[in-house]
């Protein structure tokens, strides 16, 4: 197994294989894998886009990781800036690095590829905080939310309701620069 930095090109190229691995980490359906496809091809044109791939031996994607900076007029962005009052506003988003995506195959799971992916990609950043967003779920028996507290990940915003959406998110941060 690699990690593999990516360009936006690079995953743009690799889409089919990225939409494959979103749709069997996440459960999804080939329905919300084609309206994903708008929004990461949409993505790929963001400020300080950087991605990571987590390839094996045979080239095929076992896990990707991808975000940029968040601003103001991104809906993300303006989705957690509506619920964080002044003081979080400014400590969390002024210079924000999203993390956007952070899958991995479920046969891959369990080997420290997420961890791998997302110390990778963050390291990428030069922003002084990263944010994300993870469904509400058992802390204790959900892989994503250990790697999240174990690497240092605080609660920005919790059950937050995404338009369109109608499960509860946690939004995550820490500062950065991310060390061991």
């Amino acid at each position: 197994m690699r990690l593999v930095p990516w360009t936006s090109d690079d995953l743009g190229r690799r889409m089919d294989d990225v939409l494959t691995v979103f749709g069997e980490a996440m459960s999804y359906h080939p329905q919300a894998l084609a309206v994903r496809r708008g929004y990461i091809t949409t993505h790929l044109q963001r400020p300080h886009f950087r991605a990571i791939a987590s390839l094996s031996d045979m080239g095929q994607l076992l896990g990707f990781a991808y975000g940029y900076h968040s601003e103001p007029g991104q809906w993300w962005h303006d989705q957690v800036s509506a619920v964080l009052d002044p003081a979080a506003r400014q400590r969390w988003l002024a210079d924000c690095f999203e993390v956007v995506e952070l899958h991995v195959r479920p046969a891959a799971q369990g080997h420290g590829l997420g961890e791998a992916q997302l110390r990778a990609l963050l390291a990428m950043t030069g922003a002084a905080t990263t944010l994300l967003s993870t469904p509400e779920a058992d802390e204790q028996a959900s892989r994503a939310w250990r790697l999240y507290r174990r690497t240092g990940f605080v609660d920005v915003s919790r059950h937050l309701l995404f338009p369109g959406d109608p499960r509860p998110f946690a939004v995550l941060g820490r500062p950065l620069p991310m060390t061991r």
